[in-house]
């Protein structure tokens, strides 16, 4: 998995999601928009992340989730989880 460049800086940051308020619009593909960088940050349980070329990563406390700018992208949780997305560019 990518990393996050080193020249993106942090600007907002998404509320803590649980099971039952995980926005509807994560759990079918999506994408950042030009320029702006997701990093996925797993507070408890595990959450499935799958890239659109088909690589599927599962993402824990101790493994975040690099979105890339407009690549297409979901989520799905395994079992109880939290977490939260912050944005960069």
């Amino acid at each position: 998995m990518k990393s996050l460049p080193t020249s993106v800086k942090a600007y907002k940051s998404t509320p803590l999601f649980v099971n039952e308020t995980i926005p509807q619009g994560l759990l079918k593909n999506h994408s950042t928009k030009q320029g702006v960088w997701g990093l996925i940050q797993v507070t408890q349980g595990e959450l499935e992340y799958s890239i659109e070329d088909a690589t599927t990563h599962v993402l824990s406390v101790h493994k975040q989730g690099v979105v890339e700018p407009e690549v297409l992208h979901h989520i799905r949780p395994l079992g109880d989880v939290s977490f939260f997305v912050e944005f960069y560019k």
